[in-house]
């Protein structure tokens, strides 16, 4: 089947699912207050190959109906995977009898209606590919035998791995909207294993986009891959210390995901954030903002609406250091809410929507944050949970580069760095214009200024 037909039978799906979301919303209109409903329909294709060997071949294909309704502040949910109308009704009846449990929660219910997404711009995320599973194979085979040749250290392969698919996501409610859109994500990864001197490392690179044309080559994947290996083959130990610190873009994304999570509305609310009562306050160097660009076309957290159904907007979350929101749906919204300062959904049910951090006459390349450094480490991956979302302390197991007079050295592992995000956040000195732009995060490398870090 070619992508110009899957464009089309999907987008007759599409109008399938909206066609029985509709005959659900009206079935539950009759017996409660209020209901929505939602359904996010997968089908794709996962591949892995173990030195050119087929190791696996997945199919996917499916997604369940989710049916919430609401009486008098009570909420019941239930699912079901069978679209059949007597299926669907016994689900509705099955959230009714649920509901009919719960306590009541004056802050439930469906967002406010003049936020709602009764219109669904197109964000061209839609990319379907014909690739079929010989081609799928044969790609992650390739990215495999391009890291394999890279050079003698490279002994093993972890793997090549394709994926492709797509989701159609439809939502609706009392309302009286519903919408829908799809989406596209195709990726190639490869991960190897190297050995020098009786050492041995693992390490991995991979390619994603919604369109499948936009992917890097299998024979870049597999190089990068074992690119990344081979340096950091020989690494060293280090001594503890107080250093700055430079976080290259694939583990500066996570940096920024912590203060994503910090000011999520149900960890306000909850009281369990070490960025409480912040709304206002500088939490980043005031040359810093984050933007986030919700409709911004083939965008990978790009979406025309949230998991309330409220439509999303492009918003500074952070302009010139200082918090300008916290990432609220419409039930946080609500509980967060006061006389003195009403609150409404922010668009953030489902998740933050393509952040990019704006650094006004503060990018520098890879190489000038290096130079700014000039002694210090760059830190190229992460280990273990060591992060407090209460109290933002901060500590994780590490490996990178060590640098002096404005260059990288060698490779060291085995340390940890440690800090709290509060005081890190504000000791950003740069960030670089090597932009991640592979997540829903987009930033380069961050420099701060200084960590404490624990070697041998």
């Amino acid at each position: 089947m070619n992508s110009s037909q899957i464009d089309k039978d999907s987008y007759a799906e599409q109008q399938q699912l909206e066609a029985v979301l509709a005959q659900t919303i009206a079935i539950a209109n009759s017996k409660v207050d209020a209901v929505e409903v939602a359904i996010n329909k997968s089908t794709g294709i996962n591949v892995s190959t173990h030195h050119g060997e087929t190791e696996n071949i997945e199919f996917n294909s499916g997604g369940a109906l989710g049916i919430t309704v609401y009486q008098n502040h009570k909420k019941g949910t239930a699912s079901t995977n069978d679209l059949s109308p007597q299926s669907i009704e016994q689900a509705i009846n099955m959230a009714i009898e649920i509901m009919k449990y719960t306590s009541p929660d004056p802050y439930s219910g469906l967002g406010d209606q003049d936020q709602m997404a009764f219109e669904c711009p197109d964000l061209d995320l839609f990319y379907p590919s014909d690739l079929n599973v010989e081609r799928a194979l044969q790609q992650a085979a390739l990215a495999e035998q391009a890291a394999l040749t890279y050079n003698s250290h490279i002994k093993r392969s972890d793997g090549g791995y394709f994926s492709s698919g797509y989701d159609i996501r439809v939502y609706g409610n009392s309302y009286g909207m519903l919408q829908g859109y799809r989406t596209s994500s195709h990726s190639l990864s490869c991960c190897v294993i190297g050995e020098k001197d009786g050492q041995m490392e693992r390490n991995y690179a991979y390619t994603s986009s919604r369109d499948i044309n936009e992917l890097k080559t299998a024979e870049y994947v597999g190089r990068e891959a074992a690119k990344r290996t081979t340096e950091h083959l020989g690494s060293q130990q280090i001594a503890t210390m107080q250093m700055p610190i430079l976080f290259s873009p694939e583990v500066a994304t996570g940096l920024i995901g912590h203060f994503a999570s910090a000011i999520t509305g149900s960890a306000i609310y909850k009281k369990s954030s070490f960025l409480l009562n912040q709304l206002g306050e500088s939490i980043f160097p005031d040359w810093l903002t984050i933007q986030e660009l919700p409709h911004l076309l083939k965008g990978v957290g790009s979406a025309p609406f949230d998991g309330d159904g409220i439509k999303t907007y492009q918003q500074n979350i952070i302009t010139e250091g200082v918090l300008q929101t916290y990432l609220l749906g419409s039930y946080s919204a609500r509980k967060l809410s006061t006389p003195e300062r009403p609150l409404k959904s922010t668009g953030h049910a489902s998740g933050i929507h393509n952040w990019r951090l704006l650094a006004n006459n503060q990018t520098q390349s890879f190489d000038e944050l290096l130079k700014t450094m000039n002694k210090g480490i760059v830190i190229t991956s992460l280990m273990g949970q060591g992060v407090n979302q209460v109290t933002g302390d901060y500590s994780r197991g590490a490996s990178g580069f060590w640098v002096e007079n404005g260059q990288i050295q060698y490779p060291i592992s085995e340390f940890t760095i440690a800090g709290n995000l509060r005081d890190m956040y504000r000791h950003i000195i740069a960030i670089g214009d090597d932009i991640e732009t592979r997540t829903n995060i987009q930033t380069g490398s961050i420099l701060i200024e200084q960590m404490s870090v624990a070697g041998k």
